[in-house]
């Protein structure tokens, strides 16, 4: 039988799909990962049943690293492993009565944070997003967390939008603002070796 060269364009061809796949799952399971850490990181309020974590920056970041579909596997992946009862919620917390909480919208908002971010910054790709565009992937992204968040804190209060936003916004306004700054600034400092590693 004859056997043709490969050349060595065609052998890149070849490896590169399996270099991605390994480079998506690990992104993919890194964010899940930073996702569960950062609920750890947890200051609780007296005033509210919604505490401050660092979830929020690395939820951020992952829509914009990982793009609109590899963001929300990340997402859901972190949601499946609360779901199955391990401790990916703050407080510890784990299992599906998670959600029926008072943040159990916020952590819906996440993994729908991934669509409005990585569809924002991926319409150029990531590598061309400007400045600006970044700030406003990432303070939408933040809109939509805040906005599934209140939605449900509503519902488990059965209080007013005025006790609802005073209990789930108007506290975490200022904080928050910095986590995406935080977010904004990571992205753009380290969006080549991000790019590298997920792509």
């Amino acid at each position: 039988m004859k056997r043709y060269p490969v050349s060595a364009e065609r052998t890149i061809q070849i490896v590169k799909p399996q270099r991605n796949v390994a480079g998506i799952a690990l992104g993919v399971a890194l964010f899940a990962m930073l996702t569960a850490v950062g609920a750890y990181v947890r200051i609780p309020l007296p005033f509210t049943p919604v505490p401050i974590t660092m979830q929020v920056m690395f939820v951020l970041l992952c829509g914009a690293a990982l793009g609109p579909v590899y963001g929300t596997m990340a997402q859901a992946l972190y949601v499946f492993i609360g779901i199955l009862g391990l401790p990916a919620f703050s407080a510890l917390g784990g299992g599906f009565s998670y959600f029926l909480g008072p943040t159990g919208g916020y952590i819906f908002g996440f993994v729908v944070a991934q669509v409005v971010v990585g569809s924002i910054i991926s319409k150029r790709g990531s590598e061309n997003a400007s400045f600006l565009r970044v700030c406003l992937a990432m303070a939408a992204g933040l809109a939509v967390i805040h906005l599934f968040g209140a939605l449900h804190l509503k519902t488990f209060l059965s209080a007013s939008w005025t006790v609802t936003l005073s209990a789930g916004f108007i506290p975490f306004i200022f904080i928050d603002a910095l986590k995406a700054a935080s977010a904004v600034c990571a992205f753009m400092l380290f969006r080549d070796k991000l790019r590298y590693l997920c792509s």
